[in-house]
């Protein structure tokens, strides 16, 4: 959800987040260190306070992130509880990469953490360097955390054996009540260029006054002299999705494909006629200038550069993607990003309601993994048994460590909290990596969370800078606006070992990749309707789709019987 692109932060509510699975992928990539994690595969115990015997062990993590083995946070885990000398290592380069050269050669040492990926599963399954856990989730005397794991994760986990291969994380406590986190897809608009152009919010509600707007919005210029970009959106990040979900096309889940019930039926992205009518639009707005020339191209850094200067009028997609730090470090209208406010879907003719953006899906995000061959058993447990011990603050104790350490809670538990140690909010504050690596290793996702109590929207500081309260409202006002739903079984078929969709899901991406800049770009109606006609054949002959759909009917019914 990368570098974990949903794991991205900042010491804001916003960069905290993407909670929410909007069906986008991510990946790894290289990650630093400014101190390589031990490589000595004894148990090596130290005394810790109290005179409690501690161990140690080596976690591999299957995202980006600059290292310190010395941090703060980590320091109190070898001291106090749970008296674990936990030391990280990064994924260098590419996660399935790495992780391929590490199962060829011998296997990770102790325990590896990586996003939950059906892909990766097998990997280690069939490489034969790790062990089956399932018998420490029936332990709840010896490991009361791990026996605390919602029933319903274990048993889907189990396989024909009834081998459960590895510890979930990063889960809701409560499946039935589930968090809904963070809602970031939609449509933004400056209120200053709004204004200049004689109109409202409310000329907005549909998709021809969006039109109006961004023609209005191409005659206006930045405070550099330069025409505004009307439209703008990271397609890098599949920002245009929230363009086809205004269309009604549905574009998350948490399976192989994107999928609606209709009826007694499903309808799968591709099959949805208003995904060519959505692209059929964006290739009009491309072809009047009135969208980005450069959305198809464009990086995370370009995109925020244009946001920052007030080059873009609108956007759509992610206001992660555009940079929360934007507006959050604002008091004040003393840059465009201040003007930015969010507006309901733009209705657009014959659509009854938008398509599905984000699923809320309670179900494990992470998976920790851990070596037949690891001498450090007895303290990979305990970490981990106590980073899911079941308490609605545990994603914070495990961030920042327990509450009366670096922060505290402003009156009372489960309320407003602050940082109470100034040398650990100097140095986590500064946006420096390296600074804040020193503080945590941000191994939040080693936890659980709840509904009842969510960090980021209770930070007392969010209430010094008036811009930190834009994300918490942003989301607030987004999660309502009818393209997020709890996820339902068919949202949730996976490929499996040798399955079709194993081997055709990376060229089903390609094609999807290659047709939406063609379309996007393509010259006129005629050449629009050549490149449609080209993405459906390619959909067949390179991506198998018919052969792809008719294996995804036989998964469901197989995954989830009466479904």
């Amino acid at each position: 959800m990368k570098s974990r692109a949903f794991y991205a932060k900042s010491t804001t509510a916003g960069a905290l987040a993407a909670l929410m699975l909007a069906l986008t992928a991510c990946s790894g990539g290289g990650g630093t260190s400014t101190n390589s994690p031990s490589k000595d595969p004894e148990q090596t115990g130290q005394t810790a306070e109290g005179g409690k015997q501690g161990g140690k062990f080596d976690l591999w993590l299957g995202w980006t992130t600059t290292v310190n083995n010395d941090s703060m946070v980590q320091k109190y885990w070898r001291e106090n509880e749970p008296f674990v000398d936990v030391q990280i290592e990064s994924t260098q380069g590419d996660a399935s990469t790495a992780l391929n050269l590490k199962l060829n050669t011998g296997g990770f040492d102790d325990a590896a953490i990586f996003g939950r990926s059906d892909v990766i599963n097998t990997s280690m399954v069939r490489s034969g360097t790790i062990q089956p856990l399932e018998q420490y989730f029936d332990m709840p005397d010896k490991y009361p955390g791990l026996a605390s794991i919602p029933k319903q994760y274990l048993d889907a986990m189990k396989d024909k054996d009834g081998h459960i291969w590895s510890i979930p994380t990063w889960f809701d406590q409560n499946p039935q009540d589930p968090w809904p986190g963070w809602a970031s897809l939609g449509w933004f608009v400056r209120e200053d260029v709004l204004e200049k152009a004689g109109m409202k919010k409310e000329d907005l509600a549909t998709i021809e006054g969006v039109e109006q707007y961004l023609k209005a919005a191409s005659q206006q210029t930045d405070a550099s002299g330069n025409k505004l970009i009307p439209l703008g959106f990271l397609s890098d990040a599949n920002d245009e999705n929230v363009i086809l979900n205004t269309f009604g096309v549905s574009t998350s889940g948490g399976g192989v494909v994107p999928v609606e019930k209709k009826g007694d039926d499903y309808e799968f992205i591709y099959d949805n006629p208003q995904y060519k009518e959505a692209y059929k639009w964006m290739n009009k707005m491309y072809n009047e200038g009135l969208i980005d020339k450069e959305a198809i191209t464009d990086k995370k850094e370009r995109y925020k550069e244009k946001n920052q200067s007030g080059r873009i009028a609108m956007n759509a997609g992610g206001f992660f993607n555009m940079d929360a730090s934007l507006w959050e470090t604002l008091n004040g209208p003393t840059a465009p990003a201040w003007y930015l406010q969010t507006i309901p879907y733009p209705k657009v003719a014959g659509v009854d309601k938008v398509g599905i953006n984000t699923i809320i899906n309670p179900n494990p995000g992470d998976d920790v993994y851990i070596s037949k061959n690891t001498k450090n058993l007895d303290a990979i447990l305990k970490f981990f048994d106590y980073t899911l011990t079941p308490k609605p603050e545990m994603q914070q104790v495990v961030n920042e460590g327990p509450a009366g350490t670096f922060w505290d809670w402003v009156d009372k538990p489960l309320g407003k909290w602050h940082y109470i140690d100034e040398n650990y909010t100097a140095l986590h504050d500064s946006g420096d990596a390296a600074k804040k690596a020193s503080t945590t290793p941000e191994l939040y996702a080693t936890s659980s969370y709840s509904n009842e109590w969510y960090p980021w929207w209770n930070y007392e500081a969010t209430d010094s800078v008036a811009g930190r309260q834009k994300t918490i409202d942003f989301t607030n006002a987004i999660s309502k606006m009818g393209a997020i739903r709890v996820a339902q079984p068919y949202d949730l078929v996976k490929s499996e070992p040798g399955s079709l969709w194993e081997k055709y899901s990376p060229e089903l991406e390609n094609v999807r990749k290659e047709y939406k800049a063609k379309l996007m770009m393509a010259k006129d109606d005629k050449a629009f309707e050549a490149a449609w006609t080209e993405f459906q054949s390619a959909l067949e002959k390179r991506a198998h789709w018919s052969e792809l759909k008719d294996e995804w009917h036989q998964l469901l019914s197989k995954q989830f019987p009466g479904a």
